[in-house]
């Protein structure tokens, strides 16, 4: 019994040592910079782009509405070219946040499953990540509306 204690706690031991050298070690300030960075770079392509449309005469909602397709067009040249990735994975959150990010996440499961077909790979591929994110977002906003419509009903707000 004593032995096999023993021989149980040199092998946790050797796995703990294993699991300490294959884990990557990542700088938090730096993921940070990093994502600061890139997010802001998207952030003031945006504003450009905004800049851009109000000087050639466009209203707010009209170059806001400008400003989110091409960004989305970027992302998804970007994704479709294989570079948004490596942008993702360099910068992290500052890539995946903005509108950018969510088009790639639509983009790239496309890109992906192409080879499968238009509807077996693009058609039921393409919002394996999105879909969620869409159905919980409507079911969420169902739901708070709800709330909202109860409380106006009885005088909360």
């Amino acid at each position: 019994m004593e032995n096999e204690k023993q021989i149980q706690e040199k092998r946790n031991q050797k796995y703990n040592e294993y699991v300490k050298e294959v884990t990557p070690t990542h700088s938090l300030w730096a993921n940070m910079a990093k994502a600061f960075l890139v997010g802001g770079i998207i952030c003031c392509l945006g504003q450009m782009i905004l800049n851009v449309a109000g000087n050639m005469g466009l209203d707010k909602e009209a170059a806001g509405s400008w400003c989110s397709m091409l960004l989305v067009l970027a992302s998804v040249l970007l994704t479709g070219l294989n570079i948004y990735p490596s942008i993702a994975k360099w910068g992290g959150a500052g890539a995946l946040v903005p509108i950018t990010g969510f088009a790639n996440s639509v983009a790239a499961p496309a890109v992906e499953f192409q080879k499968e077909g238009q509807v077996f790979g693009i058609g039921c591929k393409i919002f394996t990540i999105a879909g969620p994110v869409i159905l919980y977002g409507i079911f969420t906003s169902w739901v708070l509306g709800l709330v909202y419509w109860g409380g106006k009903m009885l005088g909360f707000f």
